[in-house]
């Protein structure tokens, strides 16, 4: 495969970005950009470096891609990061910190910008500095190792981005314009062409019965159908469906003739073991519609195209994993039943030879802190586990020893919590049985039974957890206390409960432009190259009365703070002082729960109103959150949000059509 740029100087010589390669390579070329033109082009091998140039003081470590904004085009690249581990001979990074150079000459980033343009800018550092963006220079950290062992013949000539797994190629968007620069000149930019991967990585080294092993987990988060917990549920027409992650269990097991002392490399490992598996939201059109209720409305579109998309998201996955295994983990009763109804519906009436569906109530079969019998579903899976086995390639082999030939899909309600909990379960049952397998452990033990591999194992999936929770729902993992410990206990669910505040804080009135900031890095959404038309990304366009009723609240509260202090003469001399004012605050809260969807924030960039005014067939909970009925006319302005899509719309299908073609 083809090595990638490590180090980048960047020198701005007039209306020019010019990298050129810290390597000490004898055919080392630099990277022009043209920030007039656009134009990239990569320059003759050992160029001199720009006379007049003015260079900067920072090392660029990857260019991450070109994003287009309303007033100008921005070069977006790595300037700071951070090593995780090294894995079979290869270093991991994180990137801690990224520069946004301005394409265009007239454009500042010192100067005051136009709002618009300063609030997409907001949005694009938002995401770069609140995701966990990982990269490798020579190992391609998007795929598994068993499909980096299947490709490994076409990938000796090939280059990174090349190889890379479509799904985890977050910055694919970004890099469109450098590989079609690419591909349709003569110029080969593959050693600027860096992809990241949003998701986790961790190595923990160790020894077990004195062998030498690596335990590594790495998460990979699909960047279709990307977004926050409330704002990107179910399946879209493509068959792409939310929260999609990856999950891979390297075990990596060193020769015995290897000391504590040595670092290892990749020849050094005497076996490597992989065991993959795959979590994703249900795969039918449904979402939840946020009213600042804690339990939103549950909404169900039984769309005609539902067994269409269902068979095609299964249908790749079988392409990509083999055998499906769906385990649902959605509540049999209650808030969440139409959910797994409808999952079930549509996969019964699929019938896919390949596809098995196991339900397995979770929270009935482990009430009371009975946390151990999970063990319940392991022994429903455990033949299906050992048939489809895991990815074994030995040293001495020339072929893998096993190939895992299906995967564990597993889900709940959001794909976090209770999924999480499963799949470290699962992990830890291929563990031991790889360990038993290779005769390391005897054949009646188990990492439970070692506690400094158990710990780091436990620790391991916990961040894990954690990491996936916090992107997609805001706060950290529920029930991790079990997965940190083998043990549920009284403060992991005190923990619980302020996490869950948290999640509630962060999903109603903070992750509007944490949605806009994924469609946007993703090319959900491309801006006009006017930023007066798209004014309302920066304006208010609720009714007065909507924007005024949290003023007066406050001021009501205010003023009852307020009498408090006041001198009274007996205990009824400020009675009506006080009447007055929580009267007027319990009014004003009572409204704000009437309309509660107009208090929510929503993603502006693709307002949701699809969904939350959807009047087809299906299932609806409730219709809280839209005011009373007919309530002054105030319902049919709450369709608000509509006049930011109407604006929006052609403009986003027109582009997002040419940039399909251009991305595909």
């Amino acid at each position: 495969m083809k090595p990638l740029h490590q180090r980048l100087h960047l020198y701005t010589e007039g209306d020019t970005y010019i990298f050129v390669p810290a390597d000490d390579g004898v055919e080392t070329q630099s990277l022009t950009i043209d920030r007039a033109s656009g134009d990239i082009v990569l320059n003759r091998p050992n160029a001199s470096s720009p006379n007049f140039g003015r260079r900067s003081h920072r090392t660029i470590y990857g260019i991450i891609g070109l994003i287009s904004l309303s007033l100008s085009e921005y070069v977006i690249v790595i300037t700071g990061r951070e090593l995780k581990g090294r894995l079979m001979d290869h270093e991991i990074y994180r990137a801690t910190d990224f520069d946004i150079l301005p394409m265009n000459p007239n454009v500042s980033m010192d100067s005051q910008l136009h709002p618009v343009e300063a609030h997409l800018l907001a949005l694009v550092r938002s995401h770069l500095l609140g995701g966990n963006f990982l990269f490798a220079y020579g190992w391609d950290i998007t795929r598994r190792l068993q499909a980096q062992w299947q490709a490994r013949d076409a990938a000796v000539h090939k280059a990174l981005w090349e190889m890379a797994d479509d799904r985890f190629f977050w910055n694919r968007f970004l890099q469109t314009r450098m590989i079609d620069a690419s591909i349709s000149t003569d110029q080969d930019l593959a050693k600027f062409i860096l992809p990241i991967m949003y998701g986790t990585f961790d190595l923990r080294r160790t020894f077990v019965h004195g062998r030498h092993i690596d335990l590594c987990l790495i998460s990979r988060r699909s960047r279709f159908r990307a977004g926050t917990r409330y704002f990107r549920r179910g399946i879209d027409h493509d068959g792409k469906v939310a929260n999609f992650n990856e999950t891979e269990q390297l075990l990596l097991i060193a020769s015995p003739n290897v000391s504590a002392a040595q670092r290892l490399s990749e020849d050094q490992f005497a076996t490597k073991l992989s065991f993959v598996q795959i979590r994703g939201s249900v795969p039918v059109f449904w979402a939840e519609v946020n009213t600042l209720r804690y339990k939103p409305d549950l909404q169900i579109m039984d769309l005609q195209e539902t067994a269409d998309a269902m068979k095609k998201h299964l249908q790749e996955q079988i392409s990509n994993y083999g055998n499906q295994y769906l385990v649902n983990l959605v509540n049999k009763k209650g808030h969440e039943l139409p959910v797994k109804e409808a999952y079930e519906r549509y996969v019964a009436e699929l019938n896919l030879p390949n596809v098995r569906y196991e339900y397995f109530d979770f929270h009935s079969e482990c009430k009371k802190m009975r946390w151990d019998r999970i063990s319940i579903l392991v022994d429903i899976l455990k033949d299906d586990l050992e048939k489809e086995g895991y990815f074994q390639l030995d040293a001495s082999q020339e072929k893998p020893t096993k190939v895992q030939q299906g995967v564990v899909r597993t889900n709940c309600m959001d794909n976090l919590d209770r999924t999480n909990v499963v799949q470290a379960t699962l992990a830890k049952h291929t563990l031991n049985r790889q360990l038993r397998d290779l005769g390391i452990l005897p054949p009646t033990a188990g990492i439970d039974d070692y506690e400094g591999f158990a710990k780091e194992f436990r620790e391991m999936w916990a961040n894990h957890a954690d990491a996936i929770a916090t992107a997609y729902g805001g706060s950290g993992a529920l029930k991790s206390d079990f997965t940190r410990t083998n043990k549920r206990t009284r403060k992991g669910a005190l923990d619980d409960g302020l996490k869950s505040v948290l999640r509630y804080l962060k999903n109603n009135y903070f992750d509007g432009p944490r949605q806009d900031a994924f469609d946007l890095m993703t090319g959900n959404w491309i801006p006009r190259k006017n930023p007066t038309a798209a004014s309302f990304l920066v304006t208010d366009s609720r009714p007065l009365i909507i924007r005024s009723v949290p003023v007066v609240a406050s001021f009501s509260m205010f003023m009852i703070c307020a009498g408090l202090t006041l001198p009274r003469s007996s205990d009824y001399s400020l009675f009506y002082y006080f009447m007055l004012w929580f009267t007027l605050f319990g009014f004003c809260l009572i409204f704000i729960l009437l309309h509660g969807i107009d208090y929510v924030s929503w993603p502006r960039l693709i307002p949701a109103t699809d969904v939350i005014y959807y009047s087809g067939p299906g299932f609806r909970s409730a219709n809280h959150g839209k005011g009373l009925k007919d309530n002054f006319g105030l319902a049919k302005r709450s369709r608000w949000l509509g006049t930011a899509r109407s604006r929006v719309g052609v403009d986003h299908g027109i582009e997002l059509e040419d940039l399909k073609k251009r991305v595909d």
